[in-house]
């Protein structure tokens, strides 16, 4: 089944989404990476607001590059969501419904999703460059002296990811591991 999410998103829009469905992205999404991350999380510890109110959004691990003449943005792949875990659940606290990325969660992120009632949905690694065709507009909005790791707002269109954790718990890659374990 295909489900269309659109932010901000709600608790009722997550309830029907399970580990394994497919899932299309119209709107809003932001992109933060590591040192963005690490600056959010200074800031909420500091009970300052962030650059944008987090309430109900999704924030897409991408590792952008630059553009060509013409183009919104260059390869537009997800990066490795572990890398941002420490800083999750603070996000998630804050507000965060999604996620998206590539790769595991861990026990705490996972934990914090079902506690908060949010999804991490995986983008597919290695289609950067199909993945920027959904792109249709990109601005920085915070920290641009981080360069490809500054805090970005995209607009997306037909963007395609899967859902790996939903709210109950579930992860798509453990069933996976299990049902090809059961099989060998």
């Amino acid at each position: 089944m295909v489900h269309l999410l659109q932010a901000p998103l709600t608790e009722e829009q997550l309830l029907p989404l399970h580990a394994g469905d497919e899932i299309v992205i119209e709107g809003t999404i932001y992109v933060a990476r590591d040192a963005a991350h690490q600056r959010m999380a200074e800031l909420l510890a500091e009970g300052l607001p962030l650059p944008f109110d987090p309430t109900g959004q999704m924030i897409y691990y991408m590792g952008p590059t630059p553009p060509k003449p013409g183009q919104v943005i260059g390869s537009a792949g997800p990066t490795t969501a572990g890398r941002v875990d420490r800083y999750t659940p603070a996000l998630l606290a804050a507000g965060l419904k999604a996620t998206i990325g590539k790769g595991y969660r861990s026990a705490e992120v996972r934990a914090a999703m079902v506690q908060h009632k949010a999804v991490y949905l995986a983008a597919i690694g290695g289609a950067g460059a199909l993945i920027s065709r959904s792109i249709v507009n990109r601005e920085v909005i915070a920290w641009p002296e981080l360069g490809a790791e500054a805090l970005q707002r995209l607009d997306v269109n037909d963007f395609t990811c899967f859902v790996v954790n939903d709210i109950y718990g579930n992860d798509l890659y453990e069933q996976g591991r299990a049902r090809w374990s059961a099989t060998a």
